[in-house]
Protein backbone atom coordinates (compact mmCIF):
# COMPACT_ATOMS: atom_id res chain seq x y z
CA UNK A 1 0.00 0.00 0.00
CA UNK A 2 1.05 3.46 -0.76
CA UNK A 3 2.97 5.04 2.19
CA UNK A 4 0.91 8.66 3.53
CA UNK A 5 2.64 11.89 4.47
CA UNK A 6 4.86 12.45 6.56
CA UNK A 7 3.96 13.18 10.22
CA UNK A 8 6.48 16.82 9.82
CA UNK A 9 4.08 17.53 7.07
CA UNK A 10 0.51 18.50 8.94
CA UNK A 11 0.59 22.05 10.33
CA UNK A 12 -1.22 20.38 13.84
CA UNK A 13 2.01 19.32 15.29
CA UNK A 14 3.36 23.31 15.28
CA UNK A 15 0.35 24.85 16.71
CA UNK A 16 -0.22 25.73 20.58
CA UNK A 17 -1.19 23.40 22.66
CA UNK A 18 -4.75 24.55 24.47
CA UNK A 19 -4.34 25.20 28.51
CA UNK A 20 -3.69 22.25 30.71
CA UNK A 21 -1.69 20.32 27.66
CA UNK A 22 1.92 19.96 27.36
CA UNK A 23 3.62 18.29 24.64
CA UNK A 24 5.53 14.27 25.09
CA UNK A 25 7.75 14.00 22.10
CA UNK A 26 8.83 10.47 22.17
CA UNK A 27 5.69 8.96 22.85
CA UNK A 28 4.13 6.82 20.00
CA UNK A 29 0.60 5.85 19.82
CA UNK A 30 -1.42 3.36 17.77
CA UNK A 31 -4.89 3.56 15.58
CA UNK A 32 -5.44 -0.39 15.92
CA UNK A 33 -9.03 -0.45 13.34
CA UNK A 34 -10.24 -4.08 13.21
CA UNK A 35 -11.55 -5.16 9.43
CA UNK A 36 -13.79 -7.43 11.23
CA UNK A 37 -16.21 -4.44 11.61
CA UNK A 38 -17.46 -1.58 9.32
CA UNK A 39 -16.05 1.85 10.66
CA UNK A 40 -18.53 4.07 11.95
CA UNK A 41 -19.29 7.17 13.73
CA UNK A 42 -18.50 5.79 17.18
CA UNK A 43 -14.79 4.49 15.84
CA UNK A 44 -14.56 7.85 13.68
CA UNK A 45 -14.65 9.63 16.99
CA UNK A 46 -12.10 7.64 19.16
CA UNK A 47 -9.68 8.12 15.91
CA UNK A 48 -10.04 11.50 15.42
CA UNK A 49 -9.59 12.12 19.62
CA UNK A 50 -6.33 9.69 19.27
CA UNK A 51 -5.10 11.50 15.96
CA UNK A 52 -5.59 14.95 17.01
CA UNK A 53 -3.75 14.37 20.78
CA UNK A 54 -0.63 12.53 18.23
CA UNK A 55 -0.30 15.38 16.20
CA UNK A 56 -0.72 17.96 18.83
CA UNK A 57 1.82 16.65 21.23
CA UNK A 58 4.61 14.90 18.94
CA UNK A 59 3.90 11.30 19.55
CA UNK A 60 4.37 8.71 16.90
CA UNK A 61 1.80 7.32 15.34
CA UNK A 62 1.45 3.66 13.79
CA UNK A 63 -1.00 2.46 12.34
CA UNK A 64 -2.00 -1.62 12.92
CA UNK A 65 -4.59 -3.50 11.36
CA UNK A 66 -6.00 -6.18 13.88
CA UNK A 67 -7.17 -8.44 11.79
CA UNK A 68 -6.77 -12.07 13.44
CA UNK A 69 -9.88 -12.53 13.74
CA UNK A 70 -10.07 -13.73 10.52
CA UNK A 71 -12.96 -15.83 9.55
CA UNK A 72 -15.10 -12.61 10.11
CA UNK A 73 -12.95 -10.76 7.53
CA UNK A 74 -14.08 -9.80 4.17
CA UNK A 75 -11.79 -9.24 1.14
CA UNK A 76 -11.23 -6.00 0.48
CA UNK A 77 -11.96 -4.77 4.46
CA UNK A 78 -8.45 -4.08 5.29
CA UNK A 79 -7.90 -1.46 2.18
CA UNK A 80 -11.04 0.06 2.85
CA UNK A 81 -10.89 0.76 6.47
CA UNK A 82 -7.02 2.33 5.55
CA UNK A 83 -8.92 4.08 2.71
CA UNK A 84 -11.84 5.44 5.45
CA UNK A 85 -9.32 6.88 7.46
CA UNK A 86 -7.33 8.93 4.64
CA UNK A 87 -10.36 9.95 4.12
CA UNK A 88 -11.25 11.48 6.83
CA UNK A 89 -7.72 13.20 6.72
CA UNK A 90 -6.04 11.14 9.29
CA UNK A 91 -2.59 10.10 8.44
CA UNK A 92 0.14 7.73 10.42
CA UNK A 93 3.79 7.73 10.39
CA UNK A 94 4.16 3.69 10.02
CA UNK A 95 2.18 0.99 8.44
CA UNK A 96 -0.04 -0.22 8.24
CA UNK A 97 1.18 -3.14 10.05
CA UNK A 98 -0.71 -6.41 9.92
CA UNK A 99 -1.40 -8.83 12.98
CA UNK A 100 -1.97 -11.54 11.01
CA UNK A 101 1.00 -11.94 8.79
CA UNK A 102 3.72 -12.87 11.46
CA UNK A 103 2.30 -14.93 14.60
CA UNK A 104 5.81 -15.83 16.42
CA UNK A 105 5.90 -13.27 18.32
CA UNK A 106 2.68 -14.03 19.93
CA UNK A 107 4.12 -17.61 20.41
CA UNK A 108 6.94 -16.74 21.89
CA UNK A 109 5.07 -15.10 24.85
CA UNK A 110 2.88 -17.76 25.25
CA UNK A 111 6.03 -19.88 25.92
CA UNK A 112 6.93 -17.66 28.36
CA UNK A 113 4.28 -18.00 30.57
CA UNK A 114 3.59 -21.54 30.02
CA UNK A 115 7.27 -22.29 31.21
CA UNK A 116 6.65 -20.06 33.98
CA UNK A 117 3.18 -22.04 34.68
CA UNK A 118 0.71 -18.88 34.31
CA UNK A 119 -1.59 -20.36 31.40
CA UNK A 120 -3.15 -23.86 31.13
CA UNK A 121 -5.32 -25.56 28.45
CA UNK A 122 -8.68 -25.49 28.66
CA UNK A 123 -10.94 -27.14 26.24
CA UNK A 124 -14.44 -26.29 28.34
CA UNK A 125 -17.34 -24.80 26.44
CA UNK A 126 -18.67 -21.75 26.91
CA UNK A 127 -21.74 -23.61 28.05
CA UNK A 128 -20.00 -25.47 30.49
CA UNK A 129 -18.57 -22.74 31.86
CA UNK A 130 -21.71 -20.95 31.94
CA UNK A 131 -23.52 -23.31 33.93
CA UNK A 132 -21.04 -23.45 36.19
CA UNK A 133 -20.52 -19.74 37.03
CA UNK A 134 -23.47 -17.84 36.14
CA UNK A 135 -24.71 -15.57 33.38
CA UNK A 136 -22.01 -13.25 31.33
CA UNK A 137 -21.27 -9.46 32.36
CA UNK A 138 -23.95 -7.19 31.33
CA UNK A 139 -22.87 -5.75 27.57
CA UNK A 140 -19.59 -7.39 27.41
CA UNK A 141 -20.77 -11.11 26.54
CA UNK A 142 -18.17 -12.49 28.63
CA UNK A 143 -18.49 -15.37 31.92
CA UNK A 144 -16.57 -15.16 34.73
CA UNK A 145 -13.98 -17.99 34.93
CA UNK A 146 -13.71 -18.33 38.34
CA UNK A 147 -10.62 -19.81 39.90
CA UNK A 148 -12.70 -23.22 41.22
CA UNK A 149 -12.49 -24.60 37.48
CA UNK A 150 -9.02 -23.91 36.72
CA UNK A 151 -6.53 -27.47 37.27
CA UNK A 152 -5.75 -28.72 40.65
CA UNK A 153 -2.32 -27.80 39.73
CA UNK A 154 -1.19 -25.30 36.98
CA UNK A 155 2.45 -25.85 36.86
CA UNK A 156 5.53 -25.10 34.42
CA UNK A 157 4.99 -27.00 31.23
CA UNK A 158 5.44 -26.31 27.32
CA UNK A 159 3.14 -24.47 24.87
CA UNK A 160 2.53 -27.64 23.03
CA UNK A 161 -0.87 -27.35 22.11
CA UNK A 162 -1.81 -24.34 19.15
CA UNK A 163 -5.39 -25.80 18.71
CA UNK A 164 -7.14 -25.33 21.85
CA UNK A 165 -7.60 -22.68 24.44
CA UNK A 166 -5.32 -21.10 27.00
CA UNK A 167 -6.47 -19.34 29.75
CA UNK A 168 -4.21 -17.18 31.96
CA UNK A 169 -4.27 -17.47 35.76
CA UNK A 170 -5.59 -14.55 37.72
CA UNK A 171 -5.19 -14.16 41.32
CA UNK A 172 -7.16 -12.58 43.80
CA UNK A 173 -6.08 -8.88 44.29
CA UNK A 174 -6.49 -5.45 43.08
CA UNK A 175 -4.76 -3.71 39.48
CA UNK A 176 -4.70 0.14 40.27
CA UNK A 177 -3.78 2.53 37.41
CA UNK A 178 -4.31 6.20 36.93
CA UNK A 179 -6.48 6.89 33.08
CA UNK A 180 -5.86 10.24 31.70
CA UNK A 181 -9.09 10.78 31.34
CA UNK A 182 -11.21 8.54 33.60
CA UNK A 183 -8.61 8.94 36.39
CA UNK A 184 -7.71 6.34 39.19
CA UNK A 185 -9.05 2.76 38.53
CA UNK A 186 -9.25 0.00 40.70
CA UNK A 187 -10.16 -3.09 39.17
CA UNK A 188 -10.55 -6.86 40.50
CA UNK A 189 -9.92 -8.99 37.18
CA UNK A 190 -10.38 -12.28 39.34
CA UNK A 191 -14.14 -11.19 40.32
CA UNK A 192 -14.72 -9.11 36.97
CA UNK A 193 -13.73 -12.00 34.47
CA UNK A 194 -11.40 -14.78 36.35
CA UNK A 195 -8.81 -16.93 34.28
CA UNK A 196 -9.17 -15.06 30.68
CA UNK A 197 -8.44 -16.84 27.12
CA UNK A 198 -4.99 -15.77 26.02
CA UNK A 199 -5.06 -18.50 22.99
CA UNK A 200 -7.65 -19.88 21.11
CA UNK A 201 -8.41 -22.87 19.91
CA UNK A 202 -8.14 -21.46 15.85
CA UNK A 203 -4.49 -21.52 16.37
CA UNK A 204 -4.04 -17.61 16.86
CA UNK A 205 -3.64 -15.29 19.82
CA UNK A 206 -6.82 -13.91 22.08
CA UNK A 207 -6.93 -9.83 21.63
CA UNK A 208 -5.31 -9.14 25.26
CA UNK A 209 -2.56 -10.77 24.28
CA UNK A 210 -1.89 -9.42 20.75
CA UNK A 211 -2.40 -6.34 21.90
CA UNK A 212 0.04 -6.31 24.55
CA UNK A 213 2.68 -7.78 22.48
CA UNK A 214 2.30 -5.90 19.82
CA UNK A 215 2.31 -2.75 21.87
CA UNK A 216 5.71 -3.44 23.76
CA UNK A 217 7.44 -4.68 20.57
CA UNK A 218 6.16 -1.44 18.56
CA UNK A 219 6.98 1.02 21.21
CA UNK A 220 3.54 2.29 21.98
CA UNK A 221 3.62 4.48 25.03
CA UNK A 222 0.15 6.24 24.81
CA UNK A 223 -3.08 4.35 24.48
CA UNK A 224 -6.44 5.83 23.17
CA UNK A 225 -9.89 4.35 22.52
CA UNK A 226 -13.02 3.56 24.08
CA UNK A 227 -14.35 3.04 27.99
CA UNK A 228 -15.58 -0.71 27.25
CA UNK A 229 -12.12 -1.71 27.34
CA UNK A 230 -11.12 -0.08 30.56
CA UNK A 231 -11.14 -3.73 32.21
CA UNK A 232 -9.30 -5.32 29.47
CA UNK A 233 -6.68 -2.60 30.79
CA UNK A 234 -6.21 -4.42 33.93
CA UNK A 235 -5.76 -7.71 32.20
CA UNK A 236 -3.44 -6.39 30.36
CA UNK A 237 -1.30 -4.53 33.13
CA UNK A 238 -1.24 -8.51 34.54
CA UNK A 239 0.07 -9.96 30.81
CA UNK A 240 2.87 -6.83 30.99
CA UNK A 241 3.94 -7.93 34.61
CA UNK A 242 4.03 -11.42 33.44
CA UNK A 243 6.00 -11.14 30.92
CA UNK A 244 8.40 -8.83 32.06
CA UNK A 245 7.38 -5.89 29.93
CA UNK A 246 7.27 -2.32 30.07
CA UNK A 247 7.05 0.35 30.52
CA UNK A 248 3.21 -0.02 30.39
CA UNK A 249 1.66 2.37 28.88
CA UNK A 250 -0.61 5.42 29.60
CA UNK A 251 -4.29 4.81 29.08
CA UNK A 252 -6.58 6.62 27.67
CA UNK A 253 -10.56 5.34 27.71
CA UNK A 254 -12.60 8.18 26.31
CA UNK A 255 -16.46 8.18 26.71
CA UNK A 256 -18.66 6.10 23.75
CA UNK A 257 -21.05 7.45 21.19
CA UNK A 258 -24.56 5.06 22.25
CA UNK A 259 -28.28 4.64 20.11
CA UNK A 260 -31.11 6.76 21.79
CA UNK A 261 -31.63 3.08 23.53
CA UNK A 262 -28.61 3.39 25.15
CA UNK A 263 -26.39 0.89 23.88
CA UNK A 264 -23.56 1.25 22.10
CA UNK A 265 -23.27 2.27 18.57
CA UNK A 266 -23.71 -0.73 16.52
CA UNK A 267 -26.09 -2.17 13.49
CA UNK A 268 -29.38 -2.12 15.13
CA UNK A 269 -29.22 1.87 15.15
CA UNK A 270 -28.93 2.00 11.31
CA UNK A 271 -26.31 1.97 8.67
CA UNK A 272 -24.00 4.61 10.62
CA UNK A 273 -20.68 3.53 8.52
CA UNK A 274 -18.63 5.87 7.07
CA UNK A 275 -18.40 4.42 4.02
CA UNK A 276 -22.44 4.91 3.60
CA UNK A 277 -22.37 8.48 4.59
CA UNK A 278 -19.28 8.49 1.51
CA UNK A 279 -20.59 6.76 -1.02
CA UNK A 280 -24.05 9.16 -0.28
CA UNK A 281 -21.99 12.00 -0.81
CA UNK A 282 -21.48 12.88 2.56
CA UNK A 283 -18.05 15.16 2.38
CA UNK A 284 -15.57 14.33 5.39
CA UNK A 285 -16.17 17.74 6.62
CA UNK A 286 -19.47 17.20 7.78
CA UNK A 287 -18.76 14.24 9.63
CA UNK A 288 -15.72 15.91 11.23
CA UNK A 289 -18.12 18.43 12.01
CA UNK A 290 -20.66 16.25 13.95
CA UNK A 291 -17.51 14.65 15.65
CA UNK A 292 -16.66 17.69 16.81
CA UNK A 293 -19.86 18.81 18.38
CA UNK A 294 -19.83 15.32 20.17
CA UNK A 295 -16.09 15.94 21.93
CA UNK A 296 -17.56 20.07 22.82
CA UNK A 297 -15.62 21.81 20.18
CA UNK A 298 -16.57 24.88 19.13
CA UNK A 299 -17.57 24.47 14.97
CA UNK A 300 -18.69 28.31 14.09
CA UNK A 301 -19.82 28.26 11.01
CA UNK A 302 -19.90 25.79 8.12
CA UNK A 303 -17.90 22.51 8.23
CA UNK A 304 -13.99 21.61 9.93
CA UNK A 305 -11.24 19.52 8.86
CA UNK A 306 -8.97 17.46 10.58
CA UNK A 307 -6.13 19.70 11.02
CA UNK A 308 -8.66 22.26 12.16
CA UNK A 309 -10.02 19.87 15.10
CA UNK A 310 -6.99 19.17 16.18
CA UNK A 311 -5.94 22.64 16.83
CA UNK A 312 -9.47 23.61 18.54
CA UNK A 313 -9.70 20.24 20.75
CA UNK A 314 -8.94 20.17 24.50
CA UNK A 315 -9.34 17.08 26.28
CA UNK A 316 -9.22 18.83 29.23
CA UNK A 317 -12.80 20.29 29.03
CA UNK A 318 -14.67 17.45 26.94
CA UNK A 319 -17.45 15.58 29.03
CA UNK A 320 -17.02 12.32 30.49
CA UNK A 321 -20.28 11.37 29.39
CA UNK A 322 -21.12 9.02 26.80
CA UNK A 323 -21.98 10.33 23.38
CA UNK A 324 -26.04 9.85 21.88
CA UNK A 325 -26.40 9.78 17.89
CA UNK A 326 -29.87 11.35 17.76
CA UNK A 327 -32.36 11.35 14.54
CA UNK A 328 -31.32 15.10 14.36
CA UNK A 329 -27.88 14.26 14.09
CA UNK A 330 -28.43 11.42 11.67
CA UNK A 331 -30.83 14.52 9.23
CA UNK A 332 -28.10 16.97 10.23
CA UNK A 333 -25.64 14.85 8.01
CA UNK A 334 -28.12 14.00 5.07
CA UNK A 335 -28.62 17.57 4.51
CA UNK A 336 -27.97 18.27 0.94
CA UNK A 337 -24.37 19.61 0.29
Amino acid sequence: MEQPASRASHPAASRREPPGEVPTPGHTTRLAPSPTGALHLGNARTFLINWSLARRQNWKIILRIEDLDGPRIKPGAVDLTVDLLRWLGLDWDEGPMVQSRDLDPYRQAMRRLAAQGLVYPCELTRAEIEGAAGAPQEGSGETVFPASMRPAVVASRSFDDEHTNWRFVVDEGSVKFTDRFAGLRIIEPARSIGDFVVWTRRGIPAYQLAVVVDDHRQGVTQVVRGNDLLDSAARQILLYRALGLGPIPTYTHLPLVRGVDGRRLAKRHGDTRLDSYRRMGVPPGRILTLLARWCGVETMSGTIDATEFSRRFDLTTMSPGDVVFRVEDEQWLRLPV
